[in-house]
């Protein structure tokens, strides 16, 4: 990779800061707006849960998103793009939600088309964002950059919805439109200070190869792009892990804190408590694994052994989790879940650095494409795990009288998914050429390539 089209740390921050604001826009519209359909409008929990999986499932929009920013050569347009369709979805899910006291079927007309806009933009800007990354940052620094854009969104979730919940009280209608232009105005700013000048307008020899692969890509089209990435064994395989992982992950969220209630007997601040244990463990993980792959030696710096490991230990702990639900009270429950957590943040991180690494591999220059088919199954994992979670918990407990023993049937799925997951993740590692492999001996399915030898990846082999 050419140094001088290599993001730096500070380049790395700035695209962090647009992470940030995109989390900014989608806390208050998938968190706040929630609680203030059921709280404030007394409405039924299943709007804004039907709301939420809306924007999941249009985000299977995110392997045309990033064709698109492939195709046309700079991904600033499209990250800026999908920043200002996300920003004004925001503002209209805050109207549709005032209108909802007035005028329902308005007000629920209108939520829809928001939440669309919601999941559209959220494809565009961060399929976008995350290929620029696959991009121009070094193989060595994409562990901890990946951290870092990572820590960055959450980081916006937190301070957004703290400084909201303040700015919220006390609430009215009034104040959660005006909230919510300020939340999207600043976004858009903040989107448009980070992303100046970090991406360079094409000239010479990059312009000539942007306009082939333009040329190339419009005459063959999307579906050919998409089925040439699918013919990729590496890509298609980190598609089901991706999908896989992403399903035993997000399973688990939203019977985790009732588990520990209904089984343990503890009260809704303990539960609440046992969730930021878990995700004080997630920062822990995530931390351990970018300082491993960023500065450590051997098998540390191996991201195949951070996700294969951070899979097979998620699945210990819900292991650990199915025990506690035998055992009942007794059970050293905050540390299985401060181990799941940590488990959990060791997988994902490793997950996003190896997809910034694999969005890079293959004969054509199409990491906005890849990079889309992996948030595509992630967000349809995502969308259907807490459904999926919450309602194998509601059949197992209608079919045997324990509580415990129900949840114990959970997590044991569960756990054997994260099993299944971290096999995908060793049969990635397996199909990739080493750093070493010609050109001409890696197996692709598409044409010859115009890249430089640095976009095959390195092997991820333990040492």
């Amino acid at each position: 990779m050419d140094s001088s089209t290599t993001l730096g740390w500070l380049g790395i921050v700035r695209l962090g800061l647009v992470q940030t604001a995109l989390g900014a826009v989608v806390v208050l519209t998938t968190s706040t707006l929630n609680r203030v359909m059921v709280v404030e409008l007394a409405l039924p929990a299943l709007l804004p849960g039907l709301l939420v999986a809306l924007h999941y499932a249009v985000q299977i929009t995110r392997p045309r998103m990033g064709h698109g920013s492939d195709t046309g050569g700079r991904r600033t347009p499209w990250i800026m793009g999908g920043m200002a369709v996300l920003a004004a979805g925001g503002v209209l899910a805050a109207w549709a939600t005032t209108q909802l006291a007035h005028d329902f079927t308005a007000g629920v007309l209108m939520a829809v088309l928001a939440f669309l806009m919601i999941g559209l933009g959220v494809s565009a800007s961060g399929t976008s964002l995350l290929a620029l990354l696959a991009k121009r940052v070094a193989p060595a620094r994409r562990g901890p950059a990946a951290t870092v854009v990572w820590l960055m969104m959450i980081f916006g979730f937190a301070i957004t919805a703290g400084v909201v919940g303040k700015l919220l009280d006390p609430y009215s209608h009034e104040r959660l439109l005006i909230v919510s232009l300020s939340v999207s105005g600043i976004a858009l700013l903040v989107t448009a200070l980070a992303l100046w000048r970090v991406e360079p307008r094409f000239s010479g020899s990059l312009s000539r190869d942007a306009q082939d692969l333009g040329s190339n890509s419009a005459a063959h089209g999307f579906r050919a792009a998409l089925t040439d990435v699918w013919a990729e064994p590496a890509a298609r395989r980190f598609t089901f892990f991706v999908f896989v992982s992403m399903l035993a992950y997000s399973s688990q969220d939203l019977i985790l804190e009732p588990f520990a209630g209904l089984v343990f007997g503890w009260t809704p601040g303990e539960t609440t408590a046992l969730s930021g244990l878990q995700h004080a463990g997630v920062l822990a993980g995530m931390l351990l694994v970018a300082a491993c792959t960023g500065w450590g030696r051997g098998w540390l710096r191996s991201l195949t052994f951070w996700a294969v490991g951070g899979c097979l230990l998620s699945a210990v702990a819900l292991g650990l989790l199915s025990v506690a639900g035998v055992m009942g009270p007794g059970w050293p429950l905050r540390a299985t879940v401060a181990l799941m957590g940590a488990a959990n943040g060791m997988f994902s991180i490793a997950a996003i650095a190896s997809m910034m690494r694999l969005a890079g591999h293959g004969r054509e220059r199409r990491e906005g494409t890849r990079v889309g088919l992996w948030g595509a199954a992630q967000a349809i994992a995502f969308g259907f795990g807490g459904l999926a979670g919450a309602a194998a918990s509601d059949v197992a407990r209608w079919f045997i009288v324990d509580a415990g023993v129900a949840y114990a049937l959970v997590f044991a799925l569960e756990s054997l998914l994260f099993v299944c997951a971290a096999v995908l993740a060793w049969q990635v590692a397996r199909l990739l050429p080493s750093a070493n492999t010609p050109a001409s001996e890696a197996p692709s399915h598409s044409s010859p390539p115009r890249v430089a030898p640095h976009t095959h990846l390195p092997s991820q082999e333990p040492a």
